[in-house]
């Protein structure tokens, strides 16, 4: 968790940029992107130099060069004079970044290569460099919560809030589907790789020897578990930078619009899919996976993520995914179509519903949480709902933080715990706040899974005076109020 103090710093930092000329929160974080990563760099190059002369030997891979020693972080920041250290970085710096890609060695690297140099003025990175020098960033969870507390800045500025799920559902959603070190995990909507950091997360507080027990399992974890698809390029580079901050070397995240029919190939992958896809918009039939519209016909993307999801697991794959409301009762073929595909052709394991308020302030829609096994043969006995009524935070647009430790303000540890235990939830009443629904209710009610149709609302008897007793208390008042008024004009007379 990071402190005070360094939270303090970042604001300052971001304040800079604002009163240096950069306003938008997204180049905001593109630049301290590209100038975090230009700090890794020169600390990997210092790492390997430490080791060489531990070992009393060249080192075996270096960044920089003998010629290219001026381009490090460490010289630059030294430089003392704002103009020449500005023409270093803008003309010599940015350059070589760009042209690390061109051995495709490093997911970094190659999203580096569009980077921009918008920082306006000498000054102002001048400012920045020292600023960004002065945090202490040698713990790695200190860098992934610094880079997580800038992104959360996004959002507070009420910009591109769309990239941002609140970091305590995506803890939750993966704390329910338990990584393991096996698992070949995928965003296939990954903007700032939020799922995939919380699921490294995970994995290394609970796996972190089977991880780095060996060469090959660190390699393992570093390049093969991760895979993130968007086609937004700066989103590409800041779920990039947000990865490598949180530990993961070079995880597989890539430019791909993952509806589009050039990567209808791409299929049975990931044994587990964490996602929080775009929806509430359509695309055209001709830009869209064939085989997805094979499975669904919609233009839906809502609709056509969860086809995607389906597609792109291997037969016992497991999937967290977020999807408005209009997807569990919604009326239309489609929408019937996949809620039975789920339900009859492969294993639906429960839905949390959440309060409207979770997104707020971008957006009041209302969300569930889906859960689900690929299996191709069934396997759905009994689906398990559970009834969100509040996340730890006010469902208002500020979103104030409640205390934690009390149910009614924060449903979220009930829920993990009821979620691993759920077997034992046979005997539930539908007036609790989860239960289990057999899979021929659900077939009965046209698939529906709207958390409404099956939970039962109690209703508290409410007792009422008699109508006389009400008269009667009504004529008292009356009377009262005819004194006062007499009263009022006698002293007025």
């Amino acid at each position: 968790m990071i402190t005070g103090t360094i939270k303090n710093q970042v604001d300052q930092i971001w304040n800079a940029f604002w009163s240096g000329g950069i306003s938008n929160p997204m180049e905001v974080i593109e630049q301290m992107t590209y100038l975090l990563f230009i700090k890794r760099l020169d600390e990997l190059h210092t790492k390997e130099e430490k080791k060489a002369n531990r070992l009393k030997r060249d080192i075996e891979s270096p960044i920089f060069n003998s010629k290219q020693q001026k381009l490090r972080w460490s010289v630059f920041k030294q430089m003392g004079d704002p103009a020449a250290m500005y023409d270093v970085v803008a003309n010599k710096v940015f350059p070589f970044i760009k042209s690390l890609g061109e051995g495709e060695d490093s997911t970094y690297s190659r999203h580096m290569k569009d980077a921009r140099f918008t920082i306006p003025t000498p000054a102002l990175l001048a400012k920045v460099v020292d600023m960004l020098d002065a945090i202490p960033m040698e713990d790695r969870d200190t860098k992934g919560d610094l880079y997580e507390y800038m992104l959360g800045k996004i959002a507070t500025a009420g910009q591109n809030g769309q990239f941002r799920t609140p970091r305590h559902i995506i803890k939750l959603m993966v704390e329910m589907m338990a990584p393991k070190p096996s698992d070949v995990i995928c965003d296939p909507a990954c903007g700032s790789a939020g799922f995939l950091v919380a699921a490294a997360e995970y994995l290394q507080r609970h796996h972190e020897q089977e991880i780095y027990a060996t060469k090959k399992t660190a390699e393992r974890f570093n390049r093969d578990t991760f895979h993130g698809f968007d086609f937004d390029s700066t989103m590409l580079r800041v779920g990039s930078m947000n990865m490598l901050l949180h530990g993961v070397e070079s995880p597989a995240i890539e430019n791909r619009d993952s509806l589009s029919q050039s990567h209808a190939g791409v299929e049975g992958q990931f044994s587990l899919i964490l996602a929080n896809p775009p929806f509430a918009g359509s695309l055209d039939y001709e830009s869209t996976a064939k085989d997805l519209q094979q499975m669904v016909k919609t233009k839906k993307t809502e609709l056509l993520f969860l086809a995607l999801f389906l597609r792109l697991l291997k037969p016992g794959g497991r999937a967290a995914v977020i999807v408005p409301d209009g997807v569990l009762f919604g009326s239309t073929t489609a929408h019937k179509t996949l809620r039975r595909m789920l339900v009859e052709e492969h294993k639906l394991d429960g839905i949390v519903s959440m309060p409207s308020g979770v997104f707020r302030p971008y957006a009041g829609v209302s969300t569930a949480i889906l859960l689900f096994t690929k299996t191709n043969s069934g396997g759905t006995d009994n689906v398990w709902f559970y009834d969100m009524q509040a996340d730890g935070y006010s469902l208002d647009d500020k979103r104030n933080t409640l205390d934690t430790s009390k149910h009614e303000l924060n449903n979220l540890p009930d829920i993990l715990k009821r979620w691993q235990h759920r077997e034992k939830e046979s005997c539930s009443a539908r007036s609790e706040q989860s239960f289990l629904v057999p899979k021929a209710e659900i077939a009965g009610n046209d698939y529906d899974l709207s958390i409404n149709r099956y939970k039962q609302v109690v209703h508290e008897v409410v007792q009422h005076d008699p109508p006389q007793k009400i008269l009667a208390e009504l004529k008292a008042l009356e009377s009262e109020i005819m004194r006062g008024m007499e009263e009022l004009e006698g002293m007025l007379a």
